[in-house]
């Protein structure tokens, strides 16, 4: 069973292989990262890492049985109860419930482990999956994103506000 966790300094492998084998599907919906991001991978990996211990993120992998990544899913900007939600998933995953199940449980855990109130997510108008993604784990349109929000594509704004009671939640939040 895929196992949702922070990631952790033993990830990178698996994230640049995640991050490599699925380039060219990313691309075709969100804006592609560049060949810098892979020259210069363990130093962005680590800043990651760095913006994570400072509170300011909260980064996760969806870890399948074999310890490879079927997804990444992270709060970014977390400031006065509200984070912004990004996410991929594997393009051999992709269709079968994998993010709108991540994106839920992440939503169950993030108000009680991280103190959030509200998540915002952006999608582009022609990304139809994840806008399916974000209204079936609860968001609500808001209204139009910038084009530099979201790669220099048109694009919406989502919202769901969130629960904080506590839920006896771990490191490794099991789905």
């Amino acid at each position: 069973m895929p196992e949702l966790t922070r990631l952790r300094a033993e990830h990178a492998p698996a994230v640049l292989a995640f991050e490599l084998a699925n380039r060219a599907y990313f691309a075709a919906s969100v804006s592609d990262r560049g060949d810098a991001f892979f020259e210069q991978f363990t130093d962005r990996f680590n800043a990651l890492l760095a913006e994570q211990e400072a509170g300011v993120c909260a980064f996760h992998v969806l870890l399948a049985e074999d310890g490879s990544v079927l997804g990444r899913f992270n709060l970014v900007d977390m400031v006065d109860g509200t984070a912004d939600l990004g996410y991929r998933v594997a393009q051999h995953a992709a269709g079968r419930g994998v993010a709108t199940a991540t994106v839920r449980e992440l939503c169950r855990s993030a108000g009680p482990r991280y103190g959030l109130r509200t998540l915002r997510a952006a999608a582009a108008c022609e990304n139809l999956a994840s806008q399916k993604v974000l209204t079936n784990a609860g968001f609500v349109p808001v209204g139009p994103a910038d084009p530099a929000d979201i790669g220099g594509r048109q694009g919406t704004w989502y919202r769901r506000d969130l629960e904080l009671r506590p839920q006896g939640l771990s490191d490794n939040s099991r789905r």
